[in-house]
């Protein structure tokens, strides 16, 4: 949870921003926390950061090309340091929202606030908008995470949502679920899709509009077949290698589909007393998606000494990036630690 002092604080940044920027994580946590403060405020542009984990200069031209007089970077949990100097540099003021405990250091100009909750939750406390309360679920769930304000929102929909305590639940079992799952492939899809949803999701007034298909959420549903059929033979091929004796479920995949993170979720979910390690190998780099007890402690030791390595995220699901030729290695230092 955020401070009075802090949500305080952060209302008069928003204030304050006349054409603000957010830079969230490309996964509908970042998104819906995006969604919450634009519509909040009334003005300001989106831009998902695909990078990982770091927000990486590259981004930093969209400021000019959109003339930006403020920065809101959203559930990323890291930063270039040469992005900093460049808004340093233009004397731009920079709002940092996450809930990754971050090692870098942070320049006293940024004005940082860490939450244990997903971003969207942070946000929500922020702008306590009650027509908002579906989308605030949405970046919950999405992030495994059970909202207080859940049961609010099974009394308003409820033939969207199910009778349980647990988010992946709602997110696997739910008519609530099944949209968080389309806007989450629906973020996969071309620059020019994602922009066209992020305008029609900043007006949509209530969840059944993404539900139903239209005109303007035909591309959406069409994306999300697309890309679930890929998944479910994916995850087909996953469950064929679960073996009872293993406390590790290693599953590694190539092509032109980055989904471990939901792939890891899913078979989270499916398998919750084994380890998840789904690998997507795309040309020199192996993204990874772990997810289990206390993964959270180990990341840091498994790519320890392993070139360009990098790891980290929350207690119980953490991402990595290692060299292809570095895989087994990785797979070794890992199963060291799980023991």
């Amino acid at each position: 949870m955020l401070t009075k002092k802090q949500i305080s604080e952060i209302r008069e940044h928003l204030e304050n921003a006349q054409r603000p920027i957010f830079f969230f994580d490309n996964d509908q946590d970042g998104l819906c926390s995006f969604l919450l403060l634009q519509r909040y405020l009334g003005r300001g542009k989106g831009v998902p950061v695909k990078s990982f984990p770091e927000l990486i200069p590259d981004y930093f031209r969209k400021i000019t090309e959109l003339n930006a007089d403020y920065v809101f970077i959203l559930d990323k949990p890291v930063v270039s340091q040469e992005f900093f100097k460049m808004a340093r540099e233009i004397n731009i003021p920079i709002v940092w929202i996450d809930h990754h405990p971050t090692q870098q250091k942070i320049p006293k100009f940024v004005n940082y606030y860490l939450g244990e909750e997903p971003v969207t939750a942070l946000c929500y406390e922020i702008t306590q908008r009650k027509e908002d309360l579906w989308l605030a679920v949405i970046g919950c769930i999405s992030d495994k995470f059970f909202p207080s304000f859940y049961s609010e929102f099974k009394k308003k929909y409820p033939d969207l949502s199910v009778d349980t305590k647990n988010a992946f639940d709602v997110f696997y079992k739910s008519k609530i679920g099944r949209i968080t799952r389309i806007l989450g492939f629906s973020l996969k899809d071309r620059i020019t899709n994602v922009i066209n949803m992020l305008r029609f999701l900043i007006k949509a007034k209530t969840p059944y509009e993404i539900l139903e298909e239209s005109n303007e959420t035909y591309l959406m549903h069409k994306r999300f077949e697309h890309i679930d059929k890929k998944y479910q033979k994916l995850m087909q091929k996953a469950k064929e290698n679960v073996k009872k004796s293993d406390k590790i479920l290693f599953f590694q995949y190539s092509g032109d589909l980055s989904i471990s993170s939901d792939l890891a979720n899913e078979l989270s979910y499916i398998f919750p007393k084994k380890t998840i390690v789904v690998i997507y190998v795309a040309g020199i780099k192996a993204n990874i998606s772990i997810r289990g007890k206390d993964v959270g402690k180990l990341i840091s030791k498994a790519v320890k000494g392993l070139k360009e390595a990098s790891g980290g995220g929350h207690k119980e699901a953490v991402g990595a990036q290692v060299r292809v030729e570095d895989l087994e290695k990785f797979k070794e230092n890992f199963e060291k630690l799980v023991g």
